[in-house]
């Protein structure tokens, strides 16, 4: 069989999948989402953020939110030191007189518990969570307010982008991050949305406690909620203005580290309590289309990459023969003539050019939606030569954990 056979199916997938987000892009839902909301309503809010020695961020993470354009009465912060070892609780005695800001300190128990011990500390309509190493645009706060006009809305994501991206690897991932505004206003609009991530998400408080808060999750309590609150027939939606920044790993184990926590969460979230909604046509969307789609781009993605590894292996297995004067007849291909190429390359360059164009396409999509400042021509260049060779990393380490049962600490 040829190998070719073998990049069909993710071929499909990819086209398929970016086709479908373009297409989005363009119905009413997401045309209206985009739309300035001149909406002046301003209910309680409340931003808790949870602390795990974060004390070199901490102080920059609370003046971003100290300097929210929303109304000083209708806004409160809560600062949760999950028993740091470092000096992060000094940190939050520096903010503790402020009339916006509480402090809450308790045991170590993970980032749930600290989450749900801010919940229980408020009274607030709203209630959000950024990551201590996150820091928010003064305008994001009103922006996500206006996504909970309906009702039915219990949640709501923002646009991430990372932080003073200063290598090639943490600009790769600010593309990456780019793309995820586009994909997330994309799911938005048909109420595909498994994740709202820690970096500046917001949740309709009343709904929270009425699913029982926050849970471990696999250490993706971001991603389990959100599966909950689908699985429960609510909402999540998305605020491509609402600009928030984090802090991105700068080393390929920080990253390779990063990613297979999340993608492990998903996989033992996905075929643990939540494996009902694969397929299932009462979630829409996300039962049909999305859940579906993010599993077979893994396979595809790891069986892809294995086919290329062997194609390789054997490229320069059948040139050192050649050059060690073996006869050619060991290094024929089975058509009876070498190849010095036998990767069936229009096949994979046809895949490679158009996933590369739609992911630039979307990349600037994304950059226009969200009012992206600065230029990113340099991460765009990152993501083009990186992307593709790193992500295998994480996805067959993380397949690899959930098969064989393996857990590993979240901390870089």
């Amino acid at each position: 069989m040829s190998p070719e056979v073998f990049a069909y199916p993710f071929l499909f997938v990819a086209i398929y999948i970016e086709s479908f987000i373009l297409v989005t892009l363009l119905s009413k839902p997401a045309r209206e989402a985009r739309m300035p909301k001149l909406d002046a309503t301003t209910p309680t809010v409340a931003v808790i953020v949870p602390c795990w020695n974060e004390a070199s961020t901490l102080a920059a993470t609370c003046e971003s939110l100290l300097a929210l354009e929303y109304p000083k009465n209708k806004l409160e912060i809560i600062l949760v030191d999950d028993g740091s070892t470092d000096r992060t609780s000094s940190i939050m005695t520096q903010f503790i007189a402020h009339p916006q800001v509480r402090v809450i300190r308790k045991e170590n128990g993970g980032k749930h518990t600290a989450l749900n011990a801010g919940i229980a500390a408020t009274s607030a309509e709203l209630v959000g969570c950024l990551d201590a190493d996150s820091f928010v645009e003064p305008d994001s706060l009103r922006e996500m307010v206006s996504c909970f006009e309906e009702k039915n809305v219990a949640a709501a994501t923002a646009a991430m982008s990372v932080y003073r991206p200063k290598n090639i690897l943490q600009r790769m991932q600010n593309a990456e991050y780019t793309f995820g505004i586009t994909l997330r206003h994309s799911l938005s609009s048909v109420n595909g949305l498994y994740v709202t991530p820690g970096p500046f998400s917001f949740y309709r408080r009343s709904i929270v406690n009425k699913l029982g808060g926050f849970r471990y999750g696999h250490q993706t309590e971001d991603m389990e909620m959100a599966l909950r609150i689908q699985k429960a027939g609510y909402k999540i939606a998305n605020s491509p203005r609402a600009r928030v920044y984090t802090k991105a790993p700068d080393t390929l184990p920080k990253l390779v580290k990063q990613r297979t926590r999340w993608t492990s969460g998903f996989l033992r979230n996905i075929f643990g309590e939540y494996r009902d909604l694969i397929g299932n046509r009462n979630y829409g969307a996300l039962g049909m289309l999305v859940l579906p789609s993010a599993l077979i781009s893994i396979g595809s993605s790891i069986l892809l990459f294995s086919v290329l590894i062997f194609k390789i292996s054997s490229n320069a297995l059948s040139a050192l023969q050649i050059r060690a004067n073996i006869p050619l007849a060991y290094a024929m291909t089975p058509h009876g003539s070498f190849d010095w190429f036998y990767l069936p390359a229009h096949v994979y360059l046809l895949l490679a050019a158009t996933t590369l164009l739609a992911s630039i396409t979307l990349i600037t999509i994304g950059k226009r939606i969200s009012r992206t400042p600065g230029n990113l021509t340099l991460d765009i260049a990152s993501y083009v030569l990186l992307y593709a060779f790193v992500v295998p990393l994480w996805l067959i380490r993380a397949t690899s954990d959930v098969a064989l049962g393996i857990r590993r600490g979240w901390r870089y």
